[in-house]
């Protein structure tokens, strides 16, 4: 039986974070989250595995697919990746897998693949440099569903190389190039070009895009986040130094505008300006990095299919845990607690 909204169900919007395969925790999310009947899914914004989440889910979801079509084109298109990941030639060595924490950072292609990058640079578009997710992309969605899923709205985020700035696509013009671009990861891919300009990775500018979800009638925004802000260990390699500092650059945009936001709802109403909206957002937020910030950096490049079963049900748990908690507040009030998100060296120890 699929679920159906129904005129109680509250609506809300959903910011879907980059991480690599750590995408998958967000895809555990997502699965436990559309079988929430309570809840409405009124739009979804996302950068790199963000922004692969969103347009699967839309893809499932469209012309009648519902909830249940949206639940089953995540499980085809993640347990597709984790079935072709043992074709890779990225792989755990024997030494990886002793060492446990998923960890990649003994694997010759693995540091290869961010030395060459160093050296030479990912510029041209040579087969090495092509993002393979174009291929699954290309044969798992069908992006005249996406397109024509009026029940959701998208926002794709991906940072423009020349200005520097974001450029955020909307569910009526997605393609493939254009998630691709989302996801393009400079030290590993070749820019992706769209109509004569060069994009990298979204999560530059916007991990994930929240301004265009505050426009939208759900004023309930639970944003998924599975890109560490901290971490137990440093980086012990130039692979591992050039992953960590992508992760403290995306995470720059965000935590800048969730303060923003935050600080908007805690303005009472009598002294909001003209140019500030009179219902404020009210922000939830679904994490995994408590879980994630213990396993080795280079594990989201690691897409074998038991780590990615593994991250869907960490997923599924920390959803769970949270409607628990927090699932009573939505269309009530705001549960996000920047303490333990930002600051966790000062968040009581439990």
């Amino acid at each position: 039986m699929d679920f159906k909204n129904t005129p109680a169900a509250r609506p809300v919007s959903l910011g879907l974070q980059g991480g690599g395969t750590y995408g998958a925790f967000t895809w555990g999310v997502l699965d436990r989250l559309l079988d929430e009947a309570s809840f409405s899914f009124d739009s979804l914004s996302g950068s790199s595995s963000g922004a692969v989440n969103a347009v699967v889910l839309a893809d499932g979801y469209a012309l009648g697919g519902g909830r249940r079509g949206a639940q089953q084109a995540l499980r085809r298109f993640w347990t597709t990746l984790g079935q072709l990941s043992s074709f890779s030639p990225l792989q755990p060595t024997v030494a990886d897998r002793m060492a446990g924490r998923w960890t990649m950072e003994r694997s010759p292609i693995y540091q290869l693949m961010e030395m060459a990058g160093a050296v030479i640079g990912p510029v041209m578009q040579l087969p090495v440099t092509l993002n393979p997710l174009r291929n699954l992309l290309q044969s798992l969605v069908n992006f005249e569903r996406v397109r024509a899923c009026e029940e959701l709205q998208l926002f794709i985020a991906a940072t423009n190389v020349r200005t520097g700035t974001g450029r955020i696509f909307t569910r009526a013009e997605l393609d493939p190039q254009k998630v691709i671009a989302s996801a393009c990861l400079p030290t590993v891919f070749a820019g992706v070009e769209i109509d004569g300009e060069t994009y990298w990775d979204g999560s530059y500018v916007a991990n994930p895009p929240l301004a265009p979800l505050l426009d939208r009638p759900a004023r309930d925004l639970i944003v998924v986040q599975n890109n560490p802000i901290a971490r137990s260990s440093l980086p012990r390699s130039l692979a591992d130094i050039s992953n960590r500092s992508n992760e403290i650059a995306f995470n720059i945009s965000f935590v800048r505008e969730m303060s923003m936001l935050k600080h908007l709802s805690a303005v009472p109403e009598e002294e909001r300006g003209a140019g500030i909206r009179s219902a404020p957002t009210r922000l939830h937020m679904i994490s995994g990095t408590d879980i994630l910030t213990e396993y080795a950096m280079s594990s989201k490049f690691n897409s074998e299919l038991a780590f990615l079963t593994h991250l869907h049900d960490c997923g599924v748990k920390a959803a769970e845990a949270w409607l628990q908690e927090h699932g009573a507040d939505v269309g009530v009030r705001s549960t996000f607690d920047e303490i333990p998100v930002f600051y966790p060296e000062l968040a009581p120890e439990t």
